[in-house]
């Protein structure tokens, strides 16, 4: 019989949103699925992403640019970084597992928190180091106790801001702090997915403790606000040197040559970007106003999707929603569930139908 690596059996597949073509064979639904799992962009792409791929419909029998040349130099003017401090990956979460890679030995320590975004776990076993997990504390990130698990195999620290499934966010002088107190010989990945949406004036500026010199590498992506999820384009800034050791690991061709135009043409696409915060801060408004109406705390959301805590065990609650056709994300807290901001439409469509699980006295307890 064969044998893996050992590390790689605390591995957890990663388990996505439900697809809605699953939903329809698992329930033989019919009409509109209104789709609330996965945190996509509910307006779809910038037209203008979708003009340009049709340009290059006819090159695909071509490698793309391994450089990713033309996106890079774009992202370094757009972000007023220089071209050695930037990287594209085939989403981020490449350049996630492409850091514990490059930088992680098996038996070295990876701080997280206990609810953060999965990868950081799945990353650091295949890479055959020991995920460290420390609780979150008022449904954030503690960085003191992350702080104090720090030990001389510590390699690597992810946080995630805004915290995925949480939404909640690190402010400006908490991240200051932290920074300053972790040595300097510790990598800490910055992983803003959710960048685009956050409107708060004290939210850190990752590419200014880059700048300064800190040993931190800012991850982004172009599937959330700029609505390429299916191109699979992520993108990271950091010192010229960590940037290089992460082109060590990098496979050829990583970046599709679509996605290489469709990006380019996203980060111009101001329009799009605004309607799609608009949209967004629309519908965080209304879905926390109705979520009090219906009794229902949730964690203050930073980014495009809710974190929402019930008073019981979820799952009889997804299910049924999933029944009416309507799929959100377990994910966790087995008393919680994550909801995407979606149109109106969609987001009046998830209150009808949880409104009238919640009123269901077989659902309660």
């Amino acid at each position: 019989m064969l044998k893996i690596r050992a590390s790689l059996n605390n591995i957890r597949p990663y388990k996505p949103g439900k697809p809605t073509e699953e939903l329809i064979r698992e329930y033989n639904i019919s009409g509109e699925i209104v789709k609330l799992a996965s945190n996509e962009n509910p307006i779809g792409a910038s037209p203008k992403a979708v003009s340009a791929i049709s340009q290059v419909l006819n090159q695909i029998h071509l490698y793309p640019d391994n450089s990713c040349h033309d996106l890079v130099e774009k992202l370094s003017a757009t972000n007023n970084i220089p071209t050695n401090q930037v990287i594209v990956g085939n989403g981020s979460v490449e350049l996630i597992l492409h850091t514990a890679l490059t930088y992680l030995e098996p038996e070295a320590e990876v701080i997280m928190s206990d609810i953060s975004f999965v990868m950081y776990r799945i990353a650091a076993h295949i890479a055959g180091a020991r995920p460290v997990v420390v609780p979150v504390k008022n449904y954030k990130h503690d960085l003191q106790a992350m702080l104090e698990a720090i030990t001389d195999k510590t390699r690597l620290i992810f946080v995630d801001n805004p915290n995925n499934p949480l939404g909640s966010l690190i402010h400006s002088r908490e991240m200051d702090n932290f920074i300053a107190q972790v040595p300097n010989n510790i990598l800490i990945v910055m992983d803003e997915a959710y960048y685009e949406y956050v409107d708060s004036m004290d939210y850190p500026n990752s590419l200014q403790y880059i700048h300064e010199g800190n040993n931190i590498i800012t991850l982004r992506t172009f599937s959330k606000i700029y609505g390429l999820a299916s191109l699979r384009v992520g993108y990271g800034f950091s010192t010229p040197e960590i940037i290089q050791n992460l082109r060590r690991v990098s496979l050829p061709f990583a970046v599709n040559r679509i996605a290489q135009v469709a990006a380019i043409e996203a980060l111009d696409d101001k329009n799009h970007r605004d309607e799609s915060k608009a949209v967004n801060e629309k519908g965080k408004v209304f879905l926390t106003k109705e979520l009090e109406k219906i009794g229902l705390d949730y964690v203050p959301p930073y980014g495009n999707f809710i974190f929402v805590l019930f008073p019981q065990e979820t799952a009889p609650i997804h299910q049924a929603l999933e029944r009416k056709g309507v799929i959100v994300r377990p994910v966790g807290m087995k008393n919680a569930l994550r909801v995407s901001i979606g149109t109106q439409a969609q987001n009046q469509r998830f209150i009808t139908a949880l409104t009238e699980i919640m009123n269901n006295p077989s659902v309660k307890q």
